[in-house]
């Protein structure tokens, strides 16, 4: 077993990061030539704007998976999860725009929606979320905030993962399995992680940095 994931992490090393953005890139226009061509059925909007979002929140899920992938298998992927988080804010980013340009189009219903609507304002709120953490996914602005403070701030994705998983559900009719197993797959990551944090995590985390010198 252990032979087998150094291979594995062998080749994924030699791997670049270049393709997946390019294929990430690339999926929505897919999307949209389907479309166009009645291939994502009677209702090309709604299934275009589902498409983009699920897939979205599936990266999303995916850079969460990293760590413990790392962690309890010995798995390395940590030179994809950049990619994966940004193509993943790339995909919600465009669900939201198919929902207010070519679903919604009316300003005024467009700020009704998101106050009337539980799952739209939760929706909302996990896309704020994601915001800093895309405008931030950046090697200066890692070392901008510390690796510390960096660290702290992306850790926002749980909280944007949880929120999403959460529209999804309340998004469908009736309580369909799809969407709940997102929810239990983001929420048993968030226990994992909560699990192996170190207890003294707050007290490391607001302690001073030692003066060099």
């Amino acid at each position: 077993m252990e032979n087998m994931v150094q291979t594995i992490n062998g080749a994924l090393r030699r791997l670049p990061t270049w393709p997946v953005y390019v294929i990430g890139l690339l999926v929505p226009f897919w999307f949209l030539w389907l479309g166009m061509t009645g291939g994502l059925g009677v209702e090309p909007i709604k299934e275009l704007e589902h498409r983009l979002g699920e897939l979205g929140l599936q990266l999303l899920i995916a850079t969460l998976c990293v760590t413990p992938l790392r962690r309890f298998l010995g798995l390395n992927l940590l030179r994809f999860r950049r990619a994966l988080g940004l193509i993943g804010f790339y995909y919600i980013a465009l669900h939201l725009l198919v929902w207010l340009v070519l679903d919604v189009q009316i300003l005024s219903q467009i700020w009704a929606d998101i106050l009337k609507r539980p799952y739209i304002t939760i929706g909302m709120l996990a896309f704020l979320l994601l915001v800093p953490l895309a405008l931030t996914s950046n090697n200066w602005s890692l070392r901008r905030l510390g690796a510390a403070s960096w660290r702290r701030l992306h850790q926002l994705s749980y909280l944007a993962a949880v929120l999403g998983a959460v529209h999804f559900v309340m998004l469908v009719k009736g309580w369909q399995l799809e969407p709940l197993v997102y929810l239990g797959g983001v929420l048993a990551l968030l226990v994992m992680r909560l699990r192996t944090t170190p207890r003294n995590w707050f007290v490391s985390a607001r302690a001073p940095a030692r003066r060099s010198g």
